[in-house]
């Protein structure tokens, strides 16, 4: 069974979000700060709060649909090896050497840092505040989904055996539609498991384990699809009040933001499958970068938001300068590594 074209569109999209998402950071005025700070706005903060709580949800849900396939052509042990190539690595050298870079920038914006590289890389290392490198100090960066992925990769081996996929699915492809959104309940509960400064590993195999055994289920999927226009409506009906309960009262309770998550989940899936069933040439394209792309689009919205936050403009004009521009550098840089052999390996493409 080949790996399904909706979950590389699925894929595609949210590795594409990350652009719009991480440069709304910049003005967020809720929760954690973003490297690159240049004040505060309501409307970002919006889109953020709208966005955010199926944002990383979707991928990890993804992913473990994916290895429902995956399983199928590599026994077990020959997949962990794989994802610890590809994701390790990669951890490894982004977090060594990116991370630093991408907090060196941050702390000349915020405190007017002049020295250089190496006297920052030590700096980085041996100072932490609240993880988001905001000031300069240790981060993961976005690099944890990474680490996140690999270890909930390996802690879900033995559950797959435990449990098996047919043994779930005749438990599951006997709820009605509506039943599926109950599945947000142990994402909630699993939030303070593992949670390290709100990225929460509990939540991430929780996810990752329904994304196996429930949305990698091609009968739960044909009953989504069929729930199609319900499910439409709740989104949107959440999406609603989710945008007017932050303006009008700044609400953000986890329990509506994993209802949220969980229902946006439950909906892109259909829309996906009955949309984006075609491997066309561009799906394809995106498909061999998406992952470089994710390695490598932090740092170069980080440095090209220094540098554009200096010019003087409104904040629609810097926003989409940084967004667009970062995506193009990031596409163009990603298109010339992929012509060096030596950096494959690393970069996973």
């Amino acid at each position: 069974m080949t790996r399904r074209q909706y979950l590389d569109s699925l894929q595609n999209f949210g590795v594409l979000l990350l652009f719009p998402f991480h440069t709304a950071m910049i003005w967020n005025d809720f929760g954690s700060r973003f490297v690159i700070q240049a004040g505060e706005d309501r409307g970002f903060s919006v889109f953020l709060v709208l966005v955010s709580p199926w944002f990383m949800p979707l991928l990890f849900v993804v992913a473990g649909a994916s290895v429902r396939h995956a399983l199928e052509r590599h026994a077990p042990g020959e997949f962990l090896r794989r994802r610890a190539k590809k994701l390790l690595v990669s951890f490894v050298w982004g977090t060594a050497l990116l991370c630093p870079l991408m907090t060196l920038f941050a702390r000349r914006r915020l405190y007017q840092y002049n020295g250089g590289l190496w006297e920052h890389w030590r700096y980085f290392f041996t100072h932490t505040t609240d993880l988001s490198g905001y000031d300069g100090c240790f981060t993961l960066g976005h690099y944890w989904f990474l680490l996140f992925l690999f270890l909930i990769s390996a802690a879900a081996i033995p559950i797959f055996s435990w449990f098996s996929r047919e043994a779930v699915s005749r438990r599951t492809e006997t709820l009605p539609a509506p039943g599926l959104l109950l599945f947000f309940l142990p994402v909630w509960g699993m939030y303070h498991l593992g949670n390290f400064n709100g990225y929460s590993l509990g939540k991430s195999l929780a996810l990752y384990l329904l994304g196996y055994y429930l949305l990698g289920d091609e009968a739960v999927l044909d009953k989504l699809e069929g729930g199609l226009p319900w499910l439409l409506g709740l989104w949107g009906g959440c999406t609603v009040l989710s945008a007017w309960l932050y303006w009008r009262w700044s609400f953000y309770g986890d329990l509506w933001v994993n209802f949220t998550g969980w229902v946006t989940v439950l909906t892109l899936f259909p829309l996906a499958r009955r949309y984006r069933t075609r491997r066309t040439r561009l799906s394809a394209a995106l498909g061999q970068v998406s992952y470089p792309l994710y390695l490598l689009h932090q740092p170069m919205l980080v440095v090209l938001a220094y540098v554009i936050l200096r010019w003087p403009g409104g904040i629609a004009l810097q926003a989409f300068v940084i967004c667009a521009g970062s995506f193009l550098l990031t596409l163009a840089l990603c298109l010339v590594l992929e012509k060096l052999p030596q950096v494959k390996m690393i970069l996973g493409i």
